[in-house]
């Protein structure tokens, strides 16, 4: 068991006071990390830790980025999980084509959706910070955008293959482009295969394709059109995330209890698939030498989809909840028990530490049940095996189409206008259903949890228009409804450039307008569950500039400012909507003030950043639904007034010592921490009671968790005047803080408490994880042969000394017990050991 220390934060209650590596400029276009991405960004969340694709936008940090900071940190924090200035992922914006890729309902640009197409994606450009772009008005954290136009892929074919031993094991990549032809005509084609039987983590699998046509018109010298579409179809057995207990019982931080054997053979009850074609068809119009307009239409369509196990009146069968580990029976009288449970685990029996499938599908065989009109059933009667396992599947799928369009005007050699306006249609269709009946013949499609509490079996009905439905592999079951998400931008930007001070100042207007439309009329809730709900409409604007001033050509200091408001994302606005069309109390538009001021250095064997940042979030809605086991159901905990604050200092250099030797550093350290009390409302999921309201939280000064908030890194390569290299990084992470449970940082927590008493401490106090390090290594060599055929091989090592115990973060569970806040431990995730990355490819 590893020690893991305690913060103590000052909260006041009324009852007491308690206070990577970089790339070698020589395989610049290379992947030397087969994770990175096009995205400004490192984010931190329950799916990553599960290892969920959706949440791959954590690997590249602006890669492409001459930014020296970013491109020594994208390259080497990625793996702790870092968040660039501790930011959410919506704080950046990714666009392809000018076209906006972050997904209307949370915000965030998701890597999954284009994963593999690394030859067309290096091709982009991106800045870091608040800054001026010529695309949109941005984020707070940065941008990027992805030029995927025929002319940008570079000419020729590249064939590559990749071995490793993380996600996949396997690699096969084709990209071919033919550049501008005689008949004014481009067209660029990518392909990729991505597989594994078993990943790094036990029980996990991946296949995932990715395809990308795009083709490139010049009509004339003012006009030139392009149509692209692309996609990624993926599917991949997901990990777990667990508590200390389970890894310390099976010896193993990767622990993963989503698996278990059928028939002999591992299968993974958590699959995940999404493949979300993109088309864009792109006009781009030169008006004159001084002006250009670009418009693009697009349109998105597919889905997402993640299944898991759900039972009905039958035992929880997960391997690692609570009940079925041995600290369950650490009590007087149950000596035998603990005993048993414990060698079972510690020998790593599968029937103790894994899901059996085996005896799901003999419970399922022997539920004999008739059931007819008698019992509401809609249609025939129906006789046979009522499952009580399932494996279920929820989907989202998408339609989204939009216009968009980017002008730019060089108003003279000093001034540069732009501007643009969007126009987003979005839908998503949420519903449920079933992937496999486990050897059942049908399920009911009833909640079970209403069914128990409530004597009028019409409120138990998932819709009560087809009472006790029978449903088979394929059907839908359990809810079904739209979110429908209206936005509306414009915004516009001004450059200016003089001897001694390059500035820019720019504007946006947002107009959005999201509801919820039931396909189902819900019997809890038969008043507000079905059709469209009232519109949730919103106006926000921003504003932000900046300025740098020339000390000299090699010093600069640069100095930037924004002051945005932002909507609330659908997906924290509604209560529960998978049942009713309830929003989140008091719900407003966020507010974002930021600012940073940096000092640059750029030599020739010198280049060097220094940044002192900070930015305030306030009025954010923070949402979660759980099991609560005292209530027996599910909750949904909302909190709004979450303030967060953002402070601290990026620093990065990279030094040619001598022609062959290069240093390079980097380091970030700040404060992210909750700025506010904000206030709670929690409603029990299978009925209208309201548990509480108005709860105050005091959050104030409790740090942001799940990343570290300190990090540094210091690498040294060499470069050989015969095409090869090798190099290697440290980065060291520190302030690695949990995920913190906001319920326990109230009054009624501790209500039974005096200050004085030890228990209090115990309940309050946020979880610190210890400090730790990675050492990495990387090598590569390329050849030319025939002044045609250039091949590379580039090798990547990470966590090269197999550190097996660094925890990168986790959360406090929401349910907890106030007698014994022992009862549920938190969620800790681990740090992959010794992995690699090997690619071969050929260029001609």
């Amino acid at each position: 068991m590893r020690i893991i220390k305690i913060l103590s934060a000052t909260v006041v209650f009324t009852t007491l006071s308690a206070s990577a590596q970089t790339t070698p400029s020589s395989i610049s276009n290379e992947d030397s990390t087969e994770n990175a991405t096009t995205i400004p960004a490192f984010t931190t969340s329950l799916d990553l830790l599960e290892g969920d694709a959706q949440a791959q936008d954590v690997s590249g940090l602006l890669q492409s980025s001459r930014d020296v900071f970013s491109n020594i940190a994208g390259f080497n924090f990625s793996a702790a999980r870092y968040r660039v200035r501790g930011y959410d992922s919506e704080n950046f914006s990714v666009s392809m084509n000018g076209v906006s890729l972050n997904e209307p309902e949370g915000g965030r640009a998701i890597w999954a959706f284009w994963g593999g197409l690394n030859d067309i994606t290096r091709t982009q450009e991106s800045k870091a910070g608040i800054s001026s772009s010529p695309y949109s008005f941005g984020g707070i954290g940065g941008f990027s955008n992805i030029d995927s136009r025929a002319t940008a892929v570079r000419k020729g074919t590249r064939i590559s293959y990749a071995s490793a031993n993380r996600s996949y094991r396997n690699r096969v990549m084709v990209t071919h482009s033919t550049g501008m032809m005689e008949n004014g005509f481009a067209i660029a084609v990518s392909a990729s295969k991505r597989w594994a039987g078993e990943g790094y983590i036990d029980g996990t699998f991946y296949d995932g394709g990715s395809y990308l046509l795009s083709i490139e018109k010049k009509i004339n010298d003012k006009h030139t059109i392009g149509l692209v579409g692309y996609g990624a179809p993926t599917a991949r057995g997901k990990r777990s995330i667990s508590t200390q207990e389970a890894y310390d019982l099976t010896g193993n931080n990767y622990y993963n209890s989503y698996w278990g054997y059928q028939n002999g053979k591992k299968r993974n009850s958590r699959i995940r698939t999404n493949h979300k074609p993109r088309i864009m068809l792109n006009h781009y119009f030169k008006v004159n030498e001084k002006t250009n307009i670009n418009t693009s239409t697009y349109y998105s369509f597919g889905k997402e989809g993640n299944t898991r196990l759900n039972w009905y009146s039958a035992a929880d069968p997960r391997p690692d909840y609570y009940r079925n580990l041995p600290s369950y029976y650490n009590n007087p009288g149950d000596e035998f028990l603990f005993e048993q449970q414990t060698n079972l685990w510690e020998s790593n029996d599968p029937l103790a530490t894994q899901l059996d499938f085996d005896q799901m599908y003999f419970a399922n065989t022997k539920n004999l049940f008739t059931l007819s009109n008698a019992d509401g059933v809609a249609g025939n009667s129906v006789t046979g095996n009522r499952a009580k396992y399932i494996i279920e599947e929820a989907r989202k799928d998408v339609t989204h189409y939009g216009v968009n369009m980017n002008a730019s005007h060089k108003h003279s050699e000093q001034i540069m206008i732009n501007g643009g306006l969007d126009v987003s249609i979005y839908k998503s269709n949420n519903y449920k259903l079933i992937d496999d009946l486990l050897g059942a013949d049908f399920w009911v499609d009833v909640d079970q949890f209403a069914e128990r509490d409530f004597a009028d079996e019409t409120i138990a009905q998932s819709d009560i228009n087809n009472p006790n439905r029978i449903v088979k592999e394929g059907d839908r079951f359990g809810y079904d409804y739209d979110i429908n998400i209206n936005t509306y931008k414009g915004f516009g930007q001004i450059e200016g450039t003089s001897k001694k001070i390059d500035w820019f100042a720019a504007l946006s207007l947002t107009s959005t307008s999201f509801w919820r439309t039931g396909n189902y009329q819900n019997g809890l809730f038969p008043d507000n569950s079905l059709g469209d709900s009232e519109k949730q409409s919103f106006f926000n604007y921003g504003i932000k500039g900046g300025a740098i001033y020339k000390l000299s050509g090699r010093h600069l200091i640069r100095l930037n400012g924004a002051h945005l408001t932002r909507a609330p994302f659908s997906r924290t606005a509604f209560v529960s909507p998978r049942t009713r069309d309830q929003v989140v109390p008091d719900l407003e538009s966020e507010k974002l003030m930021s600012g940073d001021i940096s000092y640059l250095v750029r030599y020739p064997k010198l280049k060097a950043r220094a940044t002192l940042f900070h930015t305030t979030l306030k009025d954010k809605t923070w949402s979660r639904s759980f099991y609560n086991d005292e209530l027996n159901t599910f909750v949904n905990y909302m909190m709004t007034g979450v303030d967060q604050v953002f402070t601290g200092l990026e620093f990065g250099a990279e030094a040619n010592v001598t022609s062959t030797i290069i240093v390079t550093g980097a380091f970030a350290t700040g404060k992210f921490l909750y700025d506010s009390r904000p206030t709670a409302t929690i409603i029990q999921d299978n009925s209208t009671e309201l548990l509480a309201e108005d709860k105050t939280v005091y959050f104030k000064n409790f740090r942001i968790g799940g990343i570290p908030q300190t990090a540094a890194s210091i690498g040294v390569q060499y470069r050989s005047p015969k095409y090869w290299f090798v190099g290697t990084n440290f980065n060291y992470f520190a302030d690695i803080y949990l995920d913190a449970n906001p319920d326990r940082r109230t009054e009624e927590a501790i209500s039974k408490y005096v200050s004085s008493d030890p228990q209090v401490s115990e309940i309050v106090d946020q979880t610190k994880l210890d400090n730790d390090y990675t050492l990495n290594l990387f090598a590569g060599k390329s050849w030319k042969l025939k002044d045609k055929y250039f091949i590379r091989l580039n090798v990547n090592v990470n966590n090269v000394l197999d550190n097996t115990d660094f925890q990168t973060g986790g959360f406090e569970q929401l349910r907890y017990d106030q007698n014994e806040i022992g009862k549920f431990p938190p969620m800790i995730g681990y740090m992959l050991g010794r992995t690699y990355f090997a690619m071969v490819s050929l260029s001609f």
